[in-house]
């Protein structure tokens, strides 16, 4: 299993029921790297997802949103690297 592969996972699986989560924000902002990787994504990304994330992580904590969506940024471009490396 590559690192942040159950995120990915369970964004997409979110994204399919129409679930704005934190997965399906990730996979909304890396849907383009990600389906040339080969996952299915078969809905509709969500509109603005770099966006949507940073609020929604301010909504919970406004002190360490900035930081948060850095890290959540980083574990999407981490599963992203090794996938390529898998390839």
């Amino acid at each position: 299993m590559k690192p942040g592969e159950e995120l990915i996972q369970q964004g997409i699986q979110d994204l399919d029921a129409g679930r704005e989560t934190i997965p399906a924000l990730l996979v909304s902002i890396g849907a383009p790297r990600l389906r040339r990787l080969g996952l299915l994504i078969k809905r509709p990304i969500l509109p603005s997802p770099e966006h949507r994330l940073y609020e929604k992580l301010r909504a919970s904590n406004p002190d360490a949103a900035h930081s948060q969506y850095n890290a959540w940024i980083r574990r999407l471009v981490s599963f992203e690297r090794a996938a390529e490396c898998a390839m």
